[in-house]
């Protein structure tokens, strides 16, 4: 059982934190050989979010079906395979476990190492998947539904908190002001493509937060939608819906390009599942620009929860930490380790 990292060592990824089933292979951390999920937004759809029993029995009838897909996708035989990494934390219990038991059992019968993966630290190699020249100290805006931080990438597996959400996470109030506006399930993307057609300075939302330090908050910006939307009930949704998500952008840009300049980053890196909407990517590239700052965007498949940045993520802690113990569990509620 080899617990080596090199440029040619394969790590099979699998990820189901939430509603995606997942699997990926990944090269020497960065070159993606495959990439395969099996989204079950059309099962939870109807009940206008992710029901946890549901979601893990879908993970159960899914799971080893994407990994053939992903290693028949790869044109590799499992032999070549060098270590299995799995989402342990933080997400929904249930779900965790599934991808948890299933890299585990093979793990054991290809006799190689299992590696346990942080989701949230994975998100932070999305953007090195898409860009390996990436150079630290980076910032990244990691950007989620049930995640909005700022994370300083000193070095590989040394991170820093600068700032978080205090109460709504960005997706959260998403998914929230679009369920208000019943504009559809997933908010994010509802949202974003009512917004195409509205004006963004239709209304004059509040921009939370600011000019106060590094943390973020989104409650208040939810309520002020639904009180105007009550005091003015002709107001075009698309109107809203544009107005809103300028203002969320506002200050996750705002505040991105304020911590790159306070660590003296050499850029920014965008990740999560909120990092796939049109107008924050296109506004933290031009103000990135603007103040001299590298900005990575990754990919929208990258964006969203998948196993090749759980891949990526156990490459890296394949080579520093070595496998994972098999008595290690899932742990809903796991946080992102950081330095002081």
């Amino acid at each position: 059982m080899t617990a080596v990292a090199t440029s040619n060592t394969v790590i099979l990824g699998i990820e189901t934190s939430c509603d995606e089933t997942a699997a990926a292979l990944v090269l020497g951390g960065n070159d993606v050989l495959s990439s395969v999920v099996s989204s079950q937004i059309d099962i939870h759809a109807r009940f206008g979010g992710v029901v946890p029993e549901v979601a893990s029995r879908a993970h159960l009838e899914s799971v080893i079906p994407v990994v053939q897909e992903a290693v028949r996708t790869a044109g590799i035989d499992p032999s070549r395979i060098d270590g299995v990494a799995a989402t342990v934390g933080p997400g929904l219990i249930g779900a965790l476990l599934v991808g948890v038991s299933t890299a585990k059992a093979l793990a054991l019968v290809w006799d190689k190492p299992f590696i346990g993966v942080n989701h949230m630290e994975a998100h932070l190699y999305a953007g090195l998947l898409d860009d390996p020249t990436l150079q630290f100290p980076l910032v990244v805006l990691l950007v989620s539904g049930g995640h909005t931080m700022l994370v300083e990438m000193v070095d590989h597996g040394t991170y820093r908190m600068l700032g978080r959400t205090i109460d709504d996470a960005a997706g959260e109030a998403y998914d929230k002001v679009a369920r208000y506006l019943d504009l559809g399930y997933p908010g994010g993307p509802a949202i974003d493509a009512a917004a195409q057609k509205g004006n963004p300075e239709a209304i004059n939302f509040p921009r939370a937060m600011m000019h106060d330090g590094l943390n973020f908050s989104f409650s208040g910006l939810k309520t002020s939608v639904i009180n105007h939307v009550r005091k003015n009930p002709e107001v075009s949704n698309i109107d809203v819906a544009a107005s809103f998500q300028a203002a969320v952008v506002d200050v996750l840009v705002a505040k991105a390009i304020m911590a790159a300049q306070q660590v003296g980053a050499t850029g920014v890196v965008l990740g999560g599942g909120v990092a796939a909407n049109s107008r924050l990517r296109t506004q933290l590239q031009s103000q990135g620009e603007i103040n001299g700052l590298r900005v990575a965007v990754p990919s929208p498949e990258m964006c969203t929860d998948n196993a090749a940045m759980i891949a990526a993520a156990g490459w890296y802690r394949l080579g520093s930490d070595g496998p994972t113990a098999m008595s290690a569990g899932a742990n809903p509620n796991l946080a992102l380790p950081v330095i002081s």
